[in-house]
């Protein structure tokens, strides 16, 4: 038994980065408010977001251990250089708006835990994950094992508490049930979605199969293992969500700093909360701030022919022009972080139809995929998913626009 459990772990990986970049504060974020002022109510739209996910990175799984050349190189030799760029650029973009909310992320974490002004921290922990993605030897392999850990200890803590809490497990239930918007929540649905449908990250799938080592015999068990990722990063927003609906929302209680979102840990852990919540939330940020980067800088770097492996020169330049970007823009930062980090989840969606685009067309070459290709199931599911993000887009921009104009 204990062997079996053993070979499972050891069969896992990707799915559990792409599960830890996902879950980085600004999914605790957007989880927790969501729970304090909607309850329950919005469950569904992290179900439509992770099945959504699911999809696409089954998809780019199954390029991955087809192929040893690179998505982006494929794109390029068969649709067109400009697309790939195109790509390239967008998964950048999309990455530097998640790694402001990082960089936002750790310094809440570690004010609630020193009382230190947050915008010190990003000057600290930016150096320390540039030097772990320049000098460690093997980035996907150390990458693999921190967020494993990270993943699974949050997992836990949420679980317990929920035994504690003792919520309405019948509203929960009734909260998978999709029902109708206001278009004042729309923010919040949009960084909802964005909690679980990370195009650029389900793109990045290939190139983390590849970076396993994952060949077509490995096929069954590497969809498992994405799977199994969407599956946790689904799951832990919506153990915040359910956690924050049956503590916060009764209290009346308004997410505004880590402390506020740690008073969802009370019951278990009492005066420690604040500290251990802290510590998570820090742990969230650091290990998204490190696979968030890497994942934008590789792809535009392997976009312009500069790379593809995590273990190159100009992805990892790439990677650290993303790491200082998002610093310098927290450190700057004056204004309401919890709204921040909720509009960078939002608008991390903006530039992500055209990275479905270039999946969707990949996944239905019959010359590049054969029999592999989508079925039309697959097309279908595929469809639903992009009409969905590209609402979000829609709207995402007409307030942008605003914003710009006013």
């Amino acid at each position: 038994m204990k062997s079996k459990i053993q070979n499972f772990f050891k069969a896992l990986g990707p799915g559990f980065i792409i599960a830890a970049v996902v879950l980085g504060p600004g999914s605790i974020t957007v989880s927790s408010r969501i729970g304090a002022t909607h309850g329950y109510s919005l469950l569904w739209v992290i179900a439509l977001g992770a099945i959504s996910m699911s999809v696409y990175t089954t998809m780019s799984v199954r390029y991955g251990v087809l192929h040893e050349k690179s998505l982006l190189t494929t794109i390029a030799e068969k649709y067109g250089k400009w697309l790939s760029i195109a790509i390239g650029v967008c998964s950048f973009l999309a990455a530097l708006s998640f790694q402001f909310g990082n960089n936002l992320g750790v310094g809440m974490g570690m004010k609630t835990l020193t009382g230190i002004n947050e915008a010190v921290w990003p000057l600290i922990y930016t150096p320390l994950a540039i030097i772990l993605v320049f000098y460690a030897k093997n980035l996907y392999k150390a990458l693999e094992q921190i967020m494993m850990v990270m993943v699974i200890i949050l997992i836990l803590a949420f679980i317990i508490n929920l035994i504690f809490i003792k919520p309405d497990l019948e509203a929960a239930a009734m909260g998978f049930i999709p029902r109708a918007i206001s278009g004042d929540d729309f923010n919040e649905i949009a960084a909802l979605v964005g909690t679980t449908f990370v195009l650029h990250n389900a793109f990045f799938q290939a190139y983390l199969v590849q970076g396993k080592g994952w060949k077509l015999v490995d096929m069954h068990k590497s969809i498992r293992d994405t799977k199994i990722g969407v599956f946790l990063l689904a799951l832990i927003s919506t153990l915040v969500v359910i956690t924050a609906a049956a503590t916060l929302k009764p209290k009346g209680i308004s997410v505004n700093s880590a402390a506020d979102m740690a008073i969802q840990l009370e019951m278990l852990l009492g005066s420690f909360a604040k500290y251990i919540f802290g510590f998570g939330f820090m742990a969230a940020a650091f290990s998204s701030l490190v696979v968030n980067s890497v994942t934008g800088g590789g792809l535009l770097a392997d976009s312009m022919g500069l790379g593809s492996s995590m273990n190159q020169k100009m992805p990892k330049v790439f990677t650290a022009i993303i790491l200082l970007a998002g610093m310098v823009i927290a450190v700057f930062f004056r204004g309401n972080v919890i709204y921040a980090l909720i509009m960078a989840q939002a608008s991390s969606i903006l530039g992500v139809p055209l990275i479905a685009i270039g999946l969707f067309l990949v996944l239905n070459s019959k010359s590049i995929m054969g029999k592999y290709k989508n079925s039309i199931l697959q097309n279908i599911m595929a469809v639903i998913g992009f009409i969905l993000i590209s609402a979000l887009v829609y709207f995402m921009y007409g307030k942008l626009i605003g914003y710009l104009t006013m």
